[in-house]
């Protein structure tokens, strides 16, 4: 695994020391009612757009995009949902990648999309800290106890999307009861993107699903700039594009979002 990734893991291991035993799942539990997240990808379809997940994503590993607090993730929020993206992605992990989970709130309670936490989820205690509708679980991460967190991510309410990046790591998603598989472009190993990776690995899914009886919605995540990228990963089967660093770094997150939407028609 690359040294960038095993230090978010080892900062989210001492901001995890910060939670102790406090837990809200109770409140979230009582409250919380997820939006429906395939529906907005059938309707995205039905009217041959592209299903984009646009993410609000102040940094990455070496590179800082914008900074954001909650007043302009909300105004950011806004555009992208005007801009006909069936979801919202938001970044809550606070160091590398400068998110919060004030952000997500804040996105939450101004847009009606569902909304996806992306953050490195290695703790039950990280479940009950914020209501969201989808939660990423890298399956390169949790690898064994991948299982129980997609199950107790059902209890909680949300929707587990989990994250792969190459065959050992599929088999072990199509071991869960996981609804929505990410395959994720870019290696945990080396941090490098290859569209090849949703192109060898969205046919298998498909494979399973022919000859088990399933339906998994499929989620090509990283390195997509343009038409041509979204096209090939569609082509092999991908249902949506989750899309943050091209957006993040547009002088209008509107007027791309709009474009990679309309970039490709389903008909």
């Amino acid at each position: 695994m690359h040294t960038s990734i095993l230090n978010i893991l080892s900062t989210t291991k001492t901001r995890l020391q910060a939670l102790g035993s406090h837990k809200r799942s109770e409140s979230i539990g009582m409250q919380f009612e997820k939006r429906d997240f395939f529906s907005a990808v059938e309707g995205a379809k039905a009217e041959g757009l592209v299903s984009v997940i646009a993410e609000i994503k102040p940094a990455s590993p070496g590179k800082v995009f914008r900074d954001i607090l909650p007043a302009t993730a909300s105004r950011l929020a806004r555009e992208i949902e005007q801009a006909g993206a069936i979801a919202i992605s938001v970044l809550t992990e606070p160091g590398v990648f400068r998110g919060s989970l004030a952000n997500l709130n804040a996105v939450r309670e101004n847009v009606s999309l569902p909304i996806l936490r992306k953050d490195f989820i290695i703790d039950r205690r990280q479940l009950d800290e914020v209501e969201s509708d989808l939660v990423l679980l890298i399956a390169g991460i949790l690898r064994k106890e991948l299982i129980t967190f997609v199950e107790l991510t059902f209890e909680k309410g949300f929707e587990p999307l989990v994250e792969v990046h190459n065959r050992a790591e599929l088999e072990l998603a199509l071991k869960t009861i996981t609804r929505i598989i990410g395959i994720n472009n870019r290696s945990l190993e080396t941090l490098k993107i290859d569209l090849v990776t949703t192109e060898e690995l969205a046919p298998l899914i498909r494979e399973y699903d022919f000859n088990h009886g399933t339906r998994h919605l499929i989620i090509s995540e990283s390195g997509m700039n343009n038409a041509e990228d979204i096209r090939r990963v569609i082509q092999a089967g991908a249902d949506a594009v989750l899309i943050g660093s091209k957006i993040m770094e547009s002088d209008s997150v509107f007027v791309k979002t709009r474009e990679l939407v309309q970039s490709f028609c389903w008909r």
